[in-house]
């Protein structure tokens, strides 16, 4: 980890926050519960215990993995329904297949991201190809799921394929933190991923001994949370590390610290940074539909169960055999 990365970030766009910028405090960090999902791979839920005013307009995120899969164990889930939200699964290290009953689909690997806008709704799939199920390796991932505006819901869903080449390459002033702008814009400078809640994501790698301050929209929230190492939040200097999400307040600027020494298996600290505009609407949520209201996730799931959101296609391999 990471796949996506350069041999001297000193030749990249740098960024930096204004000497004018007001630093956003750090209101807490919480520490991400394991558990598993679909057929039974390990995941860390970076946003349990947070509360939703905080996350807005973000609903959940899992980090899966990091693990190292013996032959036959890769997992991932089986065919199922989602109505009302964004899905944007990102993956650091492995495969992926990806496919979904309004014909998206594909295989992603190594620094890709597959963005999946269910709106109206859909079914899809995601799981390793037979290939790494037979051999097994290392898998690496994060999924973030990013609620829709009322208005917005029942749009038709979309797909998008973003190749890990695509991405948003800077660096800071120093050249001591790589950035990869996945979705939305930091300080002039725009990712790939196409979104209707106004978002930025963004992976940072910061090498140890190294401080990162970004410029930070105020209009958005902001996250941080850390997929491997140690380091700091905030003027506050307040301690992070492998598994723990950070809720900054308001401001313009955010800073994360990369602690000198790093454990021998993460050289360097390893961060997801979101934000974005909140809906501020009612959310009403259960499984894999997000919705404003109780009646209309009574209707998502009696319009799942005759067969509205789709079809499993007669016919769903994927790459190198299919599942």
């Amino acid at each position: 980890m990471p796949a996506v990365t350069v041999e001297n970030p000193l030749t990249l766009p740098r960024v930096a926050a204004s000497a004018e910028a007001v630093a956003r405090p750090v209101l807490t960090v919480t520490t991400a519960p394991s558990g598993f999902e679909g057929e039974g791979f390990p995941v860390r839920r970076a946003f349990a215990g947070i509360n939703y005013r905080h996350l807005d307009p973000f609903i959940m995120m899992d980090q899966m993995g990091e693990v190292e899969y013996a032959p036959g164990e890769p997992k991932g889930t089986p065919w199922h329904p989602h109505r009302g939200f964004e899905t944007v699964t990102y993956i650091i290290d492995g495969v992926f297949d990806h496919q979904d009953s309004n014909g998206g689909g594909g295989t992603i690997t190594n620094g890709d991201t597959q963005w999946m806008t269910a709106g109206s709704g859909l079914l899809h799939i995601e799981a390793p190809p037979e290939s790494l199920v037979v051999s097994g390796g290392l898998f690496h991932g994060l999924q973030l799921w990013v609620n829709l505006p009322a208005k917005d819901k029942m749009m038709a869903p979309r797909y998008q394929d973003i190749r890990g080449g695509s991405v948003q390459l800077l660096s800071t002033a120093d050249g001591g933190a790589l950035l990869r702008v996945i979705a939305g814009e930091l300080d002039g400078h725009e990712g790939p991923g196409i979104t209707h809640t106004p978002i930025t994501m963004v992976h940072a790698t910061v090498a140890p001994g190294a401080e990162l301050t970004l410029p930070w929209r105020e209009d958005f929230n902001a996250l941080a949370y850390v997929m491997a190492g140690r380091g700091s939040v905030g003027a506050e200097r307040r301690p992070v590390h492998t598994g723990q999400t950070t809720v900054f307040g308001e401001g313009s600027s955010l800073t994360i610290r990369a602690d000198e020494k790093q454990d021998a298996n993460t050289p360097d600290l390893e961060v997801v940074i979101l934000g974005g505009r909140p809906i501020r609407e009612p959310m009403a949520h259960y499984g894999p539909f997000v919705m404003n209201t109780r009646d209309e996730l009574q209707q998502a799931f009696e319009d799942f169960q005759k067969g509205r959101l789709g079809t499993v296609p007669a016919v769903h391999g994927m790459s190198e055999g299919g599942l």
